[in-house]
């Protein structure tokens, strides 16, 4: 199995959830992960146990422009390499997530006679998505609006440690990993996986009046952005870490969530019953204010625009939640509602089903 999703981790994330579910199924699979140098998968998926082959980075834009015509020299380059992994690894399927890695991945897997599986988390696909589309009927999607022809919901593949999670029996053990108090109501603040500025500046504006309502923050700033003036030590405790690879015990750890609303994000949150204030990324597509409007919609979070987004906002907001216990289950249980958990296994078994059928077409 060669899986290609590089470069976010809304991308390698639900690779290496499908990577897992298909090891369950079969630990004597091989699975090789495609990547590039400078993407996160280049930390994150040896980390977890999986072989990583690399292939030169070709940024594409995310329409099709005569800006396309710059990079085919490059492109060519990234094909050939892909092709070349798998004909290494003797590859039986590849399935695509998306990002800078899998235009070259689906080519080279055109190229040779590799059947192609693409995964697509978002409403809106980007241009890689849009072309594997083009050249297999084994499409799945994350979102049930997506626009792809013949494709398949099947939701999102998330890491076993966020479906299985138990937020209830693990909060004790989780805010005590980071410090916090037991008792207290706990904001997470992320921006996802390279943090945001305007929510980071935001909820830092916000710690003072947060604290002496009795409220307690885990902030994860992102691992490229600092903090000028990072709340002194106090009761509540502000707690500010540039990253966190145990989110499982950081969304145990929490009351209530500030967030970005990529696919992956509000996927997570939902499979684990969190509510959110969702701040959609304000470039792209628009697709982040998609993935978060039927979770507001269903009553188990709020959205803000980013330009709206100021510490006022979250103290008049979002402060009135975490004083109300009732509020906070009521919209844990409709976010509860929204979420797939078993979408992992679920492809795992059309991806195992395609390559005993020979990859069809």
């Amino acid at each position: 199995m060669v899986l290609a999703g590089g470069g976010t981790a809304g991308h390698i994330e639900p690779a290496l959830a499908l990577a897992d579910a298909l090891r369950r199924l079969d630990p004597g699979i091989g699975i090789t992960c495609l990547g590039t140098e400078r993407g996160l998968e280049s930390r994150l998926v040896p980390a977890r146990g999986y072989e990583l082959a690399l292939v030169p980075a070709v940024p594409l834009p995310r329409a099709i422009t005569p800006q396309l015509l710059t990079v085919p020299g490059r492109l060519a380059g990234a094909i050939n390499a892909a092709a070349g992994i798998m004909d290494r690894v003797q590859a039986d399927v590849l399935v695509g997530f998306g990002g800078y890695v899998a235009t070259p991945a689906y080519l080279g897997a055109r190229r040779r006679g590799v059947p192609i599986v693409v995964h697509e988390a978002n409403p809106r696909p980007g241009l890689a998505n849009r072309l594997g589309a083009r050249l297999t009927e084994h499409v799945f999607t994350g979102h049930p609006d997506a626009s792809l022809p013949h494709a398949e919901y099947v939701g999102i593949p998330l890491r076993n440690e966020i479906v299985a999670l138990d937020r209830l029996s693990t909060g004790d053990k989780a805010r005590s990993y980071f410090g916090l108090e037991n008792d207290r109501p706990t904001l997470l603040v992320f921006g996802g996986s390279q943090g945001a500025r305007a929510l980071n500046e935001a909820a830092l504006a916000s710690a003072p009046v947060l604290r002496q309502a009795g409220v307690q923050v885990l902030h994860v700033i992102g691992p490229k952005n600092t903090v000028i003036e990072e709340p002194p030590p106090g009761d509540p405790q502000y707690v500010v870490l540039p990253y966190v690879d145990r989110m499982d015990l950081a969304y145990a750890a929490a009351d209530f969530v500030l967030c970005r609303s990529g696919a992956l994000t509000c996927a997570e949150l939902t499979a684990v019953g969190l509510p959110a204030a969702y701040v959609p990324l304000p470039h792209g597509n628009g697709e982040q204010r998609l993935n978060a409007a039927p979770i507001v919609a269903a009553g188990g979070g709020m959205m803000v625009d980013n330009a709206d987004l100021t510490a006022d906002w979250i103290i008049q907001h979002v402060l009135p939640v975490l004083r109300d216990p009732e509020r906070v289950v009521r919209m844990s249980e409709a976010a509860s509602r929204m979420g797939r958990k078993d979408a992992d296994t679920v492809l795992a078994h059309k991806v195992m089903q395609i390559v005993s059928a020979g990859g069809r077409r």
